[in-house]
């Protein structure tokens, strides 16, 4: 039998259907090629793998990011002993490049972007080659692949994702990405993205994540300071990035009227209303805002002076909201600065400023942050260990036995962190609060899917990530696992296969 080629995202937790596809899995089936016939792509947040499917001569692929290294190590060790060729890739095995050799059984380690030099690893494992690690650097926008959608399995995903570009010109403490995927953007053409929007449409996707670093590359402040240097090359860069922005947002008003956008961006973009406009327009409904802290003091916590805090942090969320855009705002506990009062003082400024969604999360030092580098050096971790494993790499512990908090506060025990956190989404996310945000629908029948989608938020996000009791963490996958499945009917729309591909995209892009 020829052999074939697994495409793994590991999970611990399975819900039977997810929220957004992980597009990677398909951008990497696509980078497979044909020679060796379609991949087997197994999205273990769906279904755990069957390891039974793996036979000799086959190749493995396993993409990683901190959250899940553990149980990709764990199909690794079995898919060698299985006979298979196995490779890593993704955000930590970038970082870590000996780790999956050492941990996961590994064959080969690619580092960087995997849509061109994925072809190759798999021709040198089925060729008994492979290298012990490959650099995929960092692909540029118009080399980027896109993602075999032809093989999305039926009924599993709420939503699509798309990428439109990679990097992040900001620098803040807690991520990575500005480190691993870099500061300057890396854009792809309007034309290719609006088509693969397009090809996702035609099978029935209404919502789809523009999966994006950062969707709001180029701000206001930037081109005012590329002025002020007298520095016209730099200008026309950061001019021409904002102008394909743009020809983006007006090719994505040409589509279908049901349709509805998501992304990521950097509070910056409330003081740019023509870019929140075009936006609107664009049908993006929603974004991810890393609003962190509410604090001075926490912002500088995690070098995010950029944000403000307080009443005029309220006044700019509320900016996103009368543009159309709705706010799922990103909160950080068990900074340095916090205090007792901070988790109310931040749920009532999340309702304050109108927030149609959010989330509380714990400070984790991930590494490639510079929180890492730090916290990793202390003092305070030499010798410190769950189950004879350093905490500097708590993402080989197991989850039910992982630290939920991992540097100690100067006032508060990593217990009442973590209890107050969770009180802040019962706050949020209460009946009483999900009915009062609920009016930013019309409809009734709009109106409780709105609570079912932010009940089915909670169930996956929180309790499935701040509890500690691992009976409560299978309980709220099984509720989770059940509610996706009705709510997902709400997202997906009748298949449009004429759907044709707008000309304002590629009549724009020559202009």
């Amino acid at each position: 039998m020829r052999p074939r080629v697994h495409l793994v995202n590991p999970s611990h937790l399975s819900f039977g259907v997810a929220v957004i596809t992980p597009r990677w899995l398909y951008v990497l089936a696509a980078a497979t090629g044909h020679e060796w016939g379609d991949p087997v792509i197994v999205d273990e947040t769906l279904e755990a793998m069957d390891v039974g499917s793996i036979a000799a001569g086959d190749v493995v692929g396993i993409g990683i990011h901190t959250g899940n290294a553990r149980r990709g190590y764990e199909i690794g060790r079995i898919a060698r002993e299985r006979g298979a060729w196995v490779v890593y890739g993704g955000i930590h095995a970038s970082l870590f490049p000996q780790e999956p050799h050492a941990q996961g059984s590994a064959h080969a380690v690619v580092t960087g972007d995997g849509d061109l030099v994925w072809s190759q690893v798999v021709r040198d494992c089925l060729s008994g080659t492979p290298k012990a690690v490959y650099d995929g650097g960092r692909v540029g926008g118009d080399r980027f692949v896109a993602a075999r959608w032809d093989l999305l399995p039926e009924g599993r995903y709420m939503w699509a994702s798309v990428q439109t570009v990679r990097g992040c010109p900001k620098h803040c403490s807690f991520c990575s990405v500005w480190r691993t995927d870099g500061q300057a953007p890396r854009q792809r053409s309007v034309d290719v993205v609006v088509e693969e929007i397009v090809e996702l449409r035609r099978r029935g996707f209404r919502f789809i994540a523009l999966a994006d670093d950062n969707f709001y590359p180029v701000t206001l402040d930037d081109l005012a300071m590329a002025r002020r240097r007298h520095d016209p090359t730099r200008l026309r860069e950061l001019e021409a990035l904002r102008r394909e922005r743009f020809q983006l947002m007006s090719a994505l008003a040409q589509l279908p009227d049901d349709m509805v956008f998501f992304t990521q961006i950097t509070m910056e973009a409330a003081e740019d209303p023509a870019f929140l406009d075009a936006m609107r327009e664009a049908k993006i409904r929603g974004a991810l805002v890393g609003v962190e802290s509410v604090t001075p003091e926490g912002l500088k916590d995690v070098y995010k002076g950029f944000n403000l805090a307080g009443e005029a942090l309220v006044a700019r969320l509320k900016t996103f909201r009368r543009h159309g855009v709705h706010v799922l705002g990103s909160f950080i506990f068990g900074l340095p600065s916090d205090t007792t009062a901070t988790f109310d003082a931040t749920v009532a400024l999340a309702k304050q400023a109108d927030l149609t969604f959010a989330q509380f999360v714990l400070l984790t030092p991930f590494p490639g942050t510079l929180d890492f580098e730090k916290w990793a050096a202390s003092p305070e971790q030499r010798g410190v260990a769950v189950d004879g494993i350093p905490v500097t790499q708590h993402w080989l512990i197991a989850p039910e036995r992982r630290p939920k908090l991992f540097s100690p506060h100067p006032t508060m025990s990593v217990e009442e962190i973590r209890v107050r956190a969770q009180g802040a989404w019962d706050q949020f996310y209460s009946w009483t609060a999900v009915w009062e945000r609920s009016r930013v629908v019309r409809s009734m029948k709009a109106r409780v899917a709105f609570m079912l989608i932010s009940k089915l938020y909670r169930q996956m996000y929180a309790n499935t990530g701040i509890a500690t009791d691992s009976a409560r963490v299978a309980r709220s996958a099984r509720i989770a696992r059940v509610m996706a499945t009705a709510v997902r009917r709400l997202f997906i729309g009748a298949p449009m296969p004429d759907l044709q591909v707008p000309t304002v995209a590629v009549e724009e892009q020559v202009a």
